[in-house]
């Protein structure tokens, strides 16, 4: 269940910035959900790896 939601999260996330005219946000609050959807994008990748046996050597 933890894929899907992190899945649906990222989604989310991409999505919401898709959205916006980031002409229109301030600088510091894109900032931060840049990081965030890095995060996720990065928890994401961890979640694959574990998921297929990748390891880095």
């Amino acid at each position: 269940m933890e894929w899907g939601r992190a899945m649906g999260e990222l989604s989310a996330a991409i999505d919401h910035l898709a959205t916006e005219d980031v002409s229109e946000i301030p600088r510091m609050q894109l900032a931060e959900q840049l990081l965030e959807l890095h995060w996720q994008m990065a928890r994401l990748q961890a979640q694959i790896a574990r998921r297929t046996g990748v390891r880095l050597p």
